[in-house]
């Protein structure tokens, strides 16, 4: 039986998704993942069909994520932090992908 490499779908790449880890071949971070399946229950296979993601993908960002969970927590907490300080201040959060993820 061959050993798998569990994150060959998932890099790390300056200039791509902010130079978080994402899902190879798209601009789709691991944190997108999280907040679907996480924070907002959407089930794997709702990701996989909405996104055009291989469960194999899904599943590998979401390993990913508990091997490096209080780095991924504390980015999406900053985040949260960052648009409710630009929502009391009345501005537009212009994160498009924020926005998108937060609305499904």
């Amino acid at each position: 039986m061959q050993a798998l490499d569990l994150y060959s779908h998932i890099a790390v790449t300056p200039g791509v998704v902010g130079g978080k880890a994402h899902i190879v071949g798209h601009r789709i971070s691991v944190r997108d993942v999280v907040i679907w399946h996480e924070h907002m229950g959407r089930s794997v296979d709702e990701i996989s069909c909405d996104y055009d993601l291989e469960l194999a993908e899904i599943y590998a960002a979401l390993a990913y994520y508990f091997d490096n969970r209080q780095d991924i927590d504390r980015s999406i907490a900053e985040s949260d932090a960052f648009d409710a300080t630009l929502h009391q201040s009345g501005q537009v959060v212009s994160d498009s992908k924020s926005a998108d993820v937060r609305s499904k």
